[in-house]
């Protein structure tokens, strides 16, 4: 059974600090020994050019919703105190941040895999969709092969 209050999910087009995720998830969990981070970040370069901009679109309440049962996954399979998720949306440029995902546990292990976990899982589940700036030029940014691939590995 996983605790409601050990999720934090947010979708937002403001950027987040990094230094104020580590606090939220470490307030009133002493029992937490390693806390697992993953940043991601836009990309100036991807193999059809140089991007000047990503858009990144949502579907809101069903994208939260797959953010919460994502995390609710990772709490179950490892042993986690908590598990926080923060996504960008609407219009980033190179450099800026996207995506936060923090798992928090009393070893480094659970936490380790279980980001992982989360952010394989959020790249291939969760309904958010890429348009990136390049050259000039829109297009919509479709799934990797690989992406599919880590999250099998999980299965």
């Amino acid at each position: 059974m996983t605790s409601v209050s050990a999720i934090s999910v947010r979708v937002q087009e403001v950027d987040f600090e990094v230094d104020a995720l580590l606090l939220a998830i470490r307030q009133g969990r002493p029992q937490i020994g390693a806390i697992a981070c993953f940043i991601g970040t836009v990309r100036d370069l991807n193999p059809s050019g140089a991007v000047g901009s990503m858009f990144l679109e949502h579907y809101p309440g069903m994208t939260e919703q797959s953010l919460q049962a994502i995390a609710s996954q990772a709490l179950e399979r490892w042993k986690l105190q908590a598990v926080t998720i923060v996504h960008r949306v609407g219009l980033l440029k190179p450099m800026d941040q996207i995506v936060a995902v923090l798992t928090a546990s009393a070893h480094r292990q659970d936490a380790f895999q279980s980001c992982e976990f989360v952010m394989d899982f959020l790249k291939t589940e969760a309904p958010f969709w890429k348009k990136e700036r390049v050259d000039g030029q829109d297009r919509w940014v479709q799934a990797r092969s690989s992406d599919e691939e880590a999250r099998r590995r999980w299965v």
